[in-house]
């Protein structure tokens, strides 16, 4: 009992200051914002932080993670049960993704500008290369002979997803989650050399341009 009660003081401490951190940088850069300036919003000093964290990107590598990940890897593990594993890699975590940033995006514009743009897109790939690579090692075929190294498959799939999510919330986020996630799992799947890709009439492109 005793120590349940001191983790839902320790949960309470973190979400208190994860919110101020967030409500300061919706309202000033985050290059401005002090660890006094988070300390006075959240109304808890100083020596409490620096118990829970070591700075203020300590702090916002460790919001991103408590939100953020159990989200996505959620997501991911329905997403696995559905397909039973059978049909290969199924990035469960891409549509949550796309609207999670859709439903947030002056959030995520905030979270990315300045140095701190740094700290969360680092912290939000590191997330996508964990489930990629969990889901890999969950479907590869490990008998294949031509199979790729799994941690180059990693980087590529999440430097592909990033900057894809990126641009898009970067040209205002305007075509739906869905297609984004579609599209994205063409490319992860079948490679840019596909029959659709080779054909399409470009709807990305000219829907944002």
């Amino acid at each position: 009992m005793k120590e349940s009660s001191i983790d839902r003081r320790v949960n309470r401490t973190r979400t208190l200051l994860q919110n101020a951190l967030l409500s300061l940088i919706s309202r000033r850069s985050y290059d401005t914002i002090t660890v006094e300036n988070i300390c006075e919003t959240a109304n808890i000093g100083r020596s409490t932080f620096y118990a829970h964290y070591t700075g203020k990107d300590d702090l916002k590598r460790s919001g991103i993670d408590d939100h953020l990940r159990k989200l996505l890897v959620e997501h991911q593990r329905e997403a696995s049960d559905r397909s039973g594993n059978s049909s290969g890699c199924c990035f469960g975590f891409s549509l949550a993704m796309f609207e999670h940033a859709r439903d947030h995006k002056e959030l995520y514009r905030a979270l990315v500008g300045g140095r701190g743009g740094t700290v969360a897109l680092g912290r939000i790939r590191k997330i996508l290369s964990d489930l990629v690579r969990d889901e890999l090692a969950a479907t590869a075929n490990k008998n294949s002979a031509d199979a790729l190294p799994r941690e180059v498959v990693v980087q590529y799939v999440a430097g592909a997803y990033m900057a894809l999510l990126t641009w898009w919330l970067d040209g205002g986020a305007k075509l739906p989650p869905e297609n984004m996630d579609a599209m994205f799992r063409q490319l992860a799947t079948k490679g840019v050399t596909s029959p659709t890709a080779a054909t399409s009439s470009r709807p990305a492109t000219t829907a944002i341009d």
